[in-house]
């Protein structure tokens, strides 16, 4: 039971549709980076970019799989929006001389959930990228974004991030309805079925990725000042919108994430934070001819306003 119009919505997403080329990036305002913001403002925006496109492959397989063709068509779209989204950030890089090549490498925890998510997302239920794909952008996309428009003053980054924060609300309007819609009706036993999917080896490799990246990058953005209760805040959106409705809470998968969202913005829990910050020192120590090799379609980003997909 949708709390929105699928069909409305998808129209709606048809008719805000936007390129890089409505931006003008050679506008003034660059200078408006300070040299203390740049160093970490370039680490901070390529990891940004690199979560537009953790969501956008999350997109892709929720694409082939949705229940109504309207979602799949919705879901395709957001991919590519997903990757706009990507490439305007690098354009914004490019405007503040912050491309040292052609494509900022991702961080070793994204380059590990990025070669989870290219070889087994395809095969993940629809009901679980349904749920994690919307903590995601609440929790990161969300709270990174709005910490950039506090901290950066430049008027051409403002213009930018109004269009990918619209197409965002979109995204997560969408992806709270389905949620509810995934607990709606169902029997206990599949209730359960839907949980138990998380015993699935697959999904334990996928997991034992995304803990150490949430983590990671709640250091990073600590480290670039952010406080660190507006990000719980931003987290704690999940549980006030996507439980907003008995359906939405019958989801077991809400109820997994939130739990889980609970225990991690919690610092003083030291049986669940040590052992994941010991993951991320792990991480860092991987020696970079044993990480998987970056994806080929990276090399289809570009700082260029041509860029319209």
């Amino acid at each position: 039971m949708a709390s929105i119009d699928l069909e409305k919505m998808l129209e709606k997403v048809k008719n805000t549709q936007w390129t890089l080329s409505d931006i003008d990036w050679d506008a003034p305002g660059r200078e408006l980076v300070t040299a203390e913001q740049w160093p970490k403002l370039k680490d901070f925006m390529a990891d940004l970019m690199w979560i537009e496109h953790v969501g956008a492959r999350a997109f892709s397989a929720m694409s082939k799989k949705a229940p109504t063709d309207t979602l799949c068509e919705m879901y395709a779209i957001f991919h590519a929006e997903e990757q706009r989204h990507a490439n305007a950030e690098m354009a914004l890089m490019k405007r503040w001389g912050m491309l040292d090549g052609d494509v900022p490498k991702p961080n070793k925890n994204l380059r590990l959930i990025i070669e989870w998510l290219d070889t087994y997302a395809d095969d993940m239920p629809f009901y679980i990228l349904g749920a994690v794909i919307p903590m995601l952008e609440v929790a990161l996309d969300g709270a990174l974004c709005t910490f950039l428009l506090d901290t950066v003053d430049d008027p051409v980054c403002h213009q930018a991030f109004e269009l990918i924060n619209g197409d965002e609300a979109r995204h997560l309007g969408v992806g709270f309805s389905v949620m509810e819609a995934q607990g709606f009706n169902k029997t206990f036993i599949e209730l359960s079925q839907m949980a138990a999917r998380i015993m699935d080896p697959r999904l334990m490799l996928g997991i034992l990725a995304y803990l150490p990246l949430l983590n990671k990058m709640r250091d990073n953005v600590m480290k670039l000042g952010l406080p660190e209760e507006k990000l719980y805040a931003a987290m704690n959106k999940f549980e006030r919108i996507a439980g907003r409705t008995a359906e939405g809470r019958r989801n077991p998968w809400f109820q997994i994430i939130n739990r889980h969202t609970r225990i991690m913005i919690n610092r003083k829990n030291r049986f669940y934070h040590k052992p994941i910050d010991a993951m991320v020192a792990m991480t860092d120590k991987i020696p970079e001819k044993s990480l998987p090799q970056v994806p080929s379609w990276i090399y289809e980003l570009t700082a260029e306003p041509k860029a319209v997909s």
